[in-house]
């Protein structure tokens, strides 16, 4: 349970943000919601009993911020969800260079953003970080490019930082799902077609769109356990135990093959959208 601890999330108002803070709420714990939509955040904070703060996480100050107004008004941070995240459209060669960059700001710098901002309150609650990368950190995917990036060095970070913060009493998590269900990924769906046929010939575990209700769920799962790593569904163990294959020779030339028909028309969908981002935007 999470009687009484404060947990701070970044990216909660909607999706897999949103929906840990119900169940963390649920087991007893103090919600402070971060994120770029007021009237979301207003409503769940309302539902919760909670407290909002409006903040990009790209923004240091504005995380200062919500890290200092979530201890004014719950005396603490036990536990840290750095869940804020984006994905582009596009490939290198056809794409906005300006795209690519804002999602590894968010995915990554924001990640270390926010530790920079909660890291004194959680060693003094002796508290929890959980960073969530995917299993985007140990595969790759043309399209992905800078959200694998960005995923990958998200796990980096927390890999580093569990080794700077034990000796204080902090655990570092980090979190490895496959695409989950959330409005990020029918964004993706919605505007690229060639998206989901390439997610559909995933293996398995890969290829599989998961319930977001089971990712808080193993996200809260996680905080109360303050578990090393988090895995949606679980299988991606094994996927992350073989990481190595996963970008071998041998998986460029089966994951290549495709690619030779697949990069050429999702191309041609990048261009015809005209933007770089979801209909649900960039994460500002």
């Amino acid at each position: 349970m999470l009687d009484g601890k404060v947990v701070l999330i970044t990216g909660a108002a909607r999706g897999i943000g949103a929906h840990t803070a119900r169940l963390a709420a649920a087991r007893g714990a103090r919600v402070a919601l971060a994120g770029l939509e007021p009237e979301l955040l207003s409503t769940l904070a309302d539902e919760l009993g909670g407290a909002w703060f409006e903040c990009d996480v790209t923004d240091q100050a504005a995380l200062d911020r919500a890290a200092a107004g979530t201890v004014e008004r719950f005396g603490a941070i036990d536990a840290v969800v750095a869940n804020a995240g984006i994905a582009n459209r596009g490939t290198i060669a056809v794409g906005d260079i300006e795209a690519f960059v804002r999602t590894v700001d968010v995915n990554l710098v924001g990640v270390m953003r926010t530790v920079a901002a909660t890291v004194p309150h959680v060693i003094a609650s002796r508290g929890y970080y959980l960073l969530v990368s995917s299993a985007a950190a140990f595969t790759a995917m043309p399209g992905m490019a800078a959200y694998c990036a960005s995923k990958a060095g998200v796990e980096q970070f927390g890999n580093a930082v569990r080794l700077e913060l034990r000796h204080r009493g902090v655990a570092v998590g980090s979190a490895h799902m496959t695409f989950i269900d959330t409005d990020m990924t029918r964004d993706a769906r919605a505007d690229l077609p060639t998206f989901g046929e390439t997610v559909r010939k995933l293996p398995w575990p890969l290829g599989q769109f998961i319930p977001v209700e089971k990712c808080a769920k193993a996200f809260v799962a996680g905080i109360e356990r303050r578990k090393r790593k988090v895995y949606v569904p679980r299988s991606i163990a094994g996927v992350q135990a073989i990481r190595s294959l996963m970008v071998s020779p041998l998986s460029d030339l089966i994951v290549g093959h495709g690619a030779r028909t697949g990069v050429p028309r999702m191309e041609e969908e990048v261009r015809a959208l005209g933007r770089a981002f979801g209909a649900h935007g960039d994460g500002r």
